[in-house]
């Protein structure tokens, strides 16, 4: 393998030097994918932390239950409803003292698009107990 650095007749080079592009490009390329942005999207949602140095206070015995069927219909303790009427529960609930627990399940083939909108609707409402039911079924996935 040899390289040549010219001809000995003093002509110059005919090709062109494409190592100095290649590396201004990766350094473009690592600075274009440094700057991207990473896309997220998420709901935040309070839970309670368990806490043992403080007592914990009786479960009240009123408990609330959401559940979202596959089809993205959603329950309010086995009845249907839609969402304004849902924000109207929650709203109430929300009022209680002590407030009640708020289960909330949503099936395993439901749309995660459906179960977003309705975690966004218990946010809105300032619901402090809220707790996770049927988790065992997503194992499968």
């Amino acid at each position: 393998m040899a390289m040549s650095g010219g001809s000995e007749d003093g002509e110059p080079m005919g090709e062109m030097n494409t190592t100095p592009l290649i590396d201004v490009m990766l350094v473009l390329l690592i600075m274009f994918i440094i700057t991207i942005p990473i896309q997220t999207h998420a709901v935040k949602v309070d839970l309670p932390q368990n806490s043992d140095n403080q007592n914990q206070p009786e479960v009240d015995p009123v408990k609330n239950k959401i559940v979202i069927d596959p089809q993205g219909g959603t329950t309010w303790n086995g009845a249907p409803v839609n969402d304004v009427t849902l924000t109207q529960y929650l709203d109430q609930t929300a009022q209680m003292s002590p407030q009640p627990e708020l289960h909330f399940q949503p099936d395993a083939a439901a749309k995660y698009e459906r179960v977003d909108q309705v975690l966004a609707i218990v946010k809105r409402a300032n619901v402090t107990k809220l707790g996770f039911i049927g988790n065992e079924q997503y194992r499968e996935f």
